[in-house]
C-alpha cells in the first residue's frame, strides 16, 4: 500500500511538473493570435527576403560593370546554370523542408513534440542522402547537349554549382525545423547571411579575374563558374549560423521534449512515409517557376533558330533580357510572397489539425488580403519605374526596360501562385494544386511556339502568364466550392488596395516622366536618383492613403496607431 501510494505521488508531481513547463512553454505562444504570429513572422521572413533579394540583385551593379561588353554573354550563362540549379536544387532538399516544418507544427499542435524531433533527425538523414544523389546526378548531367543548348560554358558552370546542391538540403531542414516552431528569426539571419557571404565571395573572385587579371577576354567564363560556386560558400555560412542558433535554443527544445505528450509511437518507416508524402508536393508545387524556366532556356533558342535568322549572340542577349535580367529585379518583389507563405503555412496546419473550418477560412482570407496590400503596390511601382531601374541595375535598353516592366506585372501571377499554392498545401490539398499545376503548364507548352515566334522576348513571358493564370483560376474557384471561401468579404479591402496601388502607379510614372525632361535617365547616377524620388514619393502616398482610410488598421492591427500619432492623422 505504501508504495501504490508512492507511485501516485510521484505520479501527480510528474504531472504538476509537465503542466507547469507547459504552462511556460507556451503561455507566449497561446497569448498571440494565429494573424499575430503570421505578421510576425511574416516580418522577420519578408525582411530577410527582402534584404537578401535587394542585395541579390544590388551586386550586378559592380557585377555587370566588371564584365563590360561580356555583360549579357554573362547574364545569359549564368541563368543557363541556374535555372539547372533551380531544379535540381528541389530535387534534391524534396521538399522535405517545409513537409518537416508542417509535420513538426501538427504534431506540436497535439503536443507531441518528441515525434516532430524525431521527424528533424530522420529528415536530417534523408537530406543529406538527396543531397549526395542530387550533386552525383548533377556532375554527371552537366555535358548533356539539351541542357547546354551547345555552349561548352555551360557544363563547368552546372559542375560548380554541385557543392551547393550537396550541402543545401541540409541548411534548410534546418530552417524547417525552426519554422516548425514559428521561430522566424533564426531561419531569417541565415538567410540574410548566406546571402551576404555569396556575394562578397562572388565580388571579390569577379573581380580578381575581370580587373586585376590579365586576360578577362579569355577567362569571363571562369568569373561566372566562380559566381554560382558563391552558392555553396554562402550556404555552408548560414548552416553554420543555424548550428549555432540551435545550441542557443537548446535548453527551450529540451523544455518542448519533457513537455511531451508521448501519447503516439510513430514508426521510423512511418516517419519516413509521412516525409515523403509531404515532399513530394512540396517539391513539385515550389518548382513551378523554376519548371517554366527551364523550358523556356530549353525551347526558346530552338524556336528563335525555325523562325528568325538571328545569330546566336543576338538569340543569347534576347534570352537574357526575360530570363536573367528582369527576372533578377522581379524576384525582389516575389520574395514578399515567399515570404508570407513561409509563415502561413504551419499556421495553416495547426487550425487544419484541428478541423477548424471557421479558423481555416479566416486564415486563407487574412493570408490573401495581406499578400494583395503588400504586392500590388510593390509590383506596379516596380513596373512605373522600369526604365531608370533597368539602367541602373544594368545599361539603358528600352527593349530591356520594355521587358522589365511586362515582367512586373507578371510578378503578381507568380506571387498569387506562391500564396494559393501554400493554402492549398496548408489544408492537405496536396494533389490538387500538382493538377492545376499541370494544367497550367500543358497550356504554357502549347502557347510557348506562337507566343515566341511572334512576340520573341515576350513571349516566354505571356505563355507562362496564360499558364499560371489557368492555375490560380482552378485554385481560386475550387476554395470557393469546397471551402466555401467568401471572397466577397474581401472586397471593400481589395478594391482600396487596387486603388491606391493605381494611384501610387500613375504617380510614380507621371515623376519619371517628368524627370525624363530634365535629366537623363541614361546615366546610372540619375536614374538612381529618379527610383529613389519615385519610390520615396509614391511609397509615402501609399502609405498615407492606408492610414487615413485605416486599411492598415485592418491587417496591421493597432500597432499602426503610433505610426498615425507621429504622422498627426486623425483616428
Amino acid at each position: 500500500m505504501a508504495l501504490n501510494k508512492e507511485n501516485t505521488k510521484v505520479m501527480t508531481r510528474s504531472e504538476y511538473r509537465r503542466n507547469k513547463l507547459l504552462s511556460e512553454t507556451q503561455s507566449v505562444v497561446n497569448n498571440v493570435t494565429d494573424e499575430e504570429q503570421l505578421l510576425r513572422g511574416t516580418s522577420w521572413m519578408t525582411a530577410a527576403s527582402i534584404l537578401s533579394r535587394v542585395l541579390g540583385a544590388l551586386y550586378i551593379i559592380p557585377w555587370v560593370a566588371w564584365f563590360g561588353t561580356f555583360y549579357n554573354q554573362a547574364n545569359a550563362l549564368f541563368s543557363k546554370g541556374y535555372n539547372v540549379y533551380s531544379i535540381a536544387l528541389m530535387i534534391s532538399t524534396a521538399g522535405i523542408p517545409a513537409a518537416i516544418s508542417k509535420l513538426i507544427a501538427h504534431y506540436n499542435a497535439l503536443d507531441e513534440y518528441n515525434v516532430g524531433f524525431d521527424l528533424f533527425k530522420k529528415g536530417m538523414l534523408l537530406s543529406v542522402i538527396t543531397g549526395l544523389v542530387a550533386a552525383i546526378l548533377m556532375l554527371l548531367a552537366a555535358p548533356m547537349h539539351s541542357l547546354t543548348n551547345g555552349d561548352p560554358n555551360v557544363a563547368p558552370v552546372l559542375r560548380t554549382l554541385s557543392l551547393a546542391i550537396f550541402v543545401f538540403p541540409s541548411l534548410s531542414m534546418m530552417r524547417g525545423l525552426f519554422q516548425g516552431y514559428h521561430m522566424m528569426a533564426p531561419s531569417a539571419i541565415s538567410q540574410f547571411i548566406e546571402q551576404i557571404v555569396r556575394v562578397i565571395y562572388m565580388l571579390s573572385t569577379t573581380y580578381l579575374i575581370m580587373v586585376l587579371g590579365k586576360n578577362p577576354t579569355k577567362h569571363w567564363p571562369l568569373a561566372v563558374e566562380q559566381s554560382t560556386f558563391a552558392a555553396a560558400v554562402g550556404a555552408i555560412a548560414g548552416i553554420l549560423l543555424l548550428f549555432y542558433e540551435f545550441y542557443k535554443y537548446r535548453n527551450y527544445f529540451r523544455r518542448c521534449s519533457l513537455i511531451s505528450k508521448n501519447a503516439i509511437n510513430v514508426s521510423t518507416t512511418k516517419l519516413f512515409k509521412e516525409i515523403v508524402w509531404e515532399a513530394i508536393p512540396f517539391t513539385i508545387v515550389p518548382s513551378a517557376i523554376a519548371i517554366y524556366q527551364l523550358f523556356d532556356q530549353v525551347t526558346f533558342f530552338k524556336i528563335m533558330r525555325m523562325t528568325t535568322n538571328l545569330s546566336y549572340s543576338m538569340q543569347n542577349n534576347l534570352y537574357a533580357y526575360f530570363d536573367f535580367n528582369a527576372n533578377k529585379i522581379i524576384m525582389i518583389v516575389v520574395s514578399l510572397a515567399s515570404a508570407i507563405s513561409a509563415t502561413a503555412i504551419p499556421l495553416l496546419t495547426e487550425v487544419n489539425t484541428k478541423n477548424d473550418i471557421k479558423g481555416t477560412n479566416k486564415q486563407i482570407i487574412f493570408t490573401l488580403k495581406l499578400f494583395s496590400f503588400v504586392m500590388l503596390p510593390a509590383a506596379l511601382g516596380m513596373a512605373a519605374v522600369a526604365i531608370p531601374l533597368y539602367t541602373l541595375f544594368y545599361h539603358y535598353s528600352l527593349p530591356g526596360s520594355i521587358v522589365l516592366e511586362y515582367s512586373a506585372y507578371l510578378s503578381i501571377l507568380f506571387g498569387l501562385y506562391t500564396i494559393l499554392a501554400t493554402i492549398m498545401q496548408g489544408i492537405d490539398e496536396n494533389i490538387k494544386i500538382i493538377n492545376y499545376l499541370i494544367i497550367g503548364f500543358i497550356v504554357k507548352c502549347i502557347l510557348q511556339y506562337p507566343m515566341v515566334a511572334i512576340a520573341q522576348p515576350i513571349g516566354p513571358l505571356l505563355a507562362t502568364t496564360i499558364g499560371f493564370g489557368v492555375s490560380c483560376w482552378l485554385v481560386v474557384k475550387y476554395l470557393k466550392r469546397q471551402y466555401k471561401i467568401k471572397y466577397s468579404v474581401m472586397f471593400s479591402s481589395i478594391d482600396k488596395i487596387m486603388l491606391y496601388s493605381l494611384i501610387t502607379f500613375i504617380v510614380a510614372r507621371l515623376i519619371i516622366l517628368l524627370l525624363g525632361h530634365v535629366i537623363n535617365l541614361q546615366y546610372k547616377l540619375l536614374a538612381l536618383l529618379a527610383v529613389a524620388l519615385a519610390a520615396i514619393i509614391g511609397g509615402g502616398l501609399y502609405a498615407f492613403l492606408s492610414l487615413k482610410s485605416h486599411l492598415a488598421d485592418e491587417l496591421l492591427g493597432d500597432r499602426v496607431d503610433k505610426l498615425r500619432k507621429l504622422l498627426k492623422l486623425s483616428k
